[in-house]
């Protein structure tokens, strides 16, 4: 590991800047350029209004303070300066009847972008979810995104059907929220059950379960096991954040509780993921910790950079 000298300057996050002085910032470099290229499988961009109304409910629910910038040029210079290549970004339609325009703003907002890969959400209620999908991916989208416990229905709702079977047909794979974590416990939409009956639905669609199911990640972890189409991401389920929010829903959770053996097993499956901006913590923190683990040189280049190629069909 190397100490690296950077110029302060005057946007310097303090998150993402642990140790300064004066106007001369010393931070620890990434050991050996292993993260450099990384794809991050799991950020967010949203339109202004929403993005406040988002992280509003995080901290009122959670606790959490969110230091980091929320508009495109923010997000993708920190993500830049900490050498990822690419970086998918999820929306999510909160209700009924907002999908097709949100799905409009992200793909416009990363137009410019040679580094942002745009996903498209449907709602369950929308008058038309395969139409809403089709437009999308007509439009430039790579994938679908859905945040079950937020949108208030599980992943093999038969109403989204026929948005996921666009999906498989376009060779586009879907991103759900279908875990306990990080406060998801008394949702009734989620968990690896209903998850299975959508891999099972589309035997051909690509599909990864964000978080690495957290809480319920043994069974989500079975599930990638028994198929190869099954993708999970480590967003929050590997973060320093992960055991206090852990604690605080009365779940005893640590990151160190997914052993290694599981990503050497799974290389190819699990996705670095960082829900960028919306964690409390700095950015360099999980990957650090990821970073730490004692994973083969396979296992650690298809967490960051492997699987996530093989999720967008590459």
């Amino acid at each position: 590991m190397s100490l690296e000298l950077v110029r302060g300057r005057a946007d310097d996050s303090v998150a993402d800047r642990p140790f300064r002085q004066g106007v001369i910032v010393f931070r620890m470099a990434e050991p050996e350029s292993t993260f450099a290229g990384a794809i991050d499988a799991h950020t967010h961009l949203m339109p202004p209004r929403l993005m406040r109304a988002i992280r509003e409910s995080l901290s009122a629910s959670m606790g959490w303070e969110f230091p980091h910038p929320a508009d495109r040029d923010g997000v993708e210079t920190v993500l830049r300066e900490a050498g990822v290549a690419e970086y998918v970004v999820l929306p999510y339609a909160h209700r009924p009847g907002v999908a097709r325009e949100l799905n409009e703003w992200v793909i416009e907002t990363t137009g410019a972008s040679e580094r942002a890969v745009p996903f498209a959400t449907v709602h369950a209620g929308d008058e038309d979810p395969r139409a809403v999908a089709q437009a999308a991916f007509d439009g430039g989208a790579r994938g679908l995104k859905f945040h079950c416990p937020v949108q208030g229905f599980g992943p093999a709702d038969q109403r989204i059907e026929g948005a996921l079977t666009a999906a498989a047909e376009r060779d586009r794979p879907a991103l759900f929220h279908a875990g306990s974590g990080p406060a998801s416990l008394d949702s009734p939409h989620v968990g690896a059950e209903a998850f299975e009956r959508v891999v099972e639905q589309h035997p051909d669609l690509r599909v990864a379960c964000a978080h690495l199911g957290t809480y319920d990640w043994s069974a989500f972890v079975g599930l990638a096991r028994e198929h190869d189409t099954v993708f999970l991401d480590t967003a929050f389920a590997c973060s320093p954040t992960a055991a206090d929010t852990a604690a605080a829903v009365g779940v005893d959770y640590e990151p160190d509780d997914v052993p290694d053996a599981v990503f050497e097993e799974l290389a190819g499956q699990i996705l670095y993921g960082s829900d960028y901006p919306n964690v409390p913590h700095p950015y360099a923190d999980e990957r650090r910790r990821l970073l730490a683990r004692s994973l083969s040189a396979t296992a650690t280049e298809q967490l960051f950079r492997g699987a996530a190629e093989r999720f967008l069909g590459r």
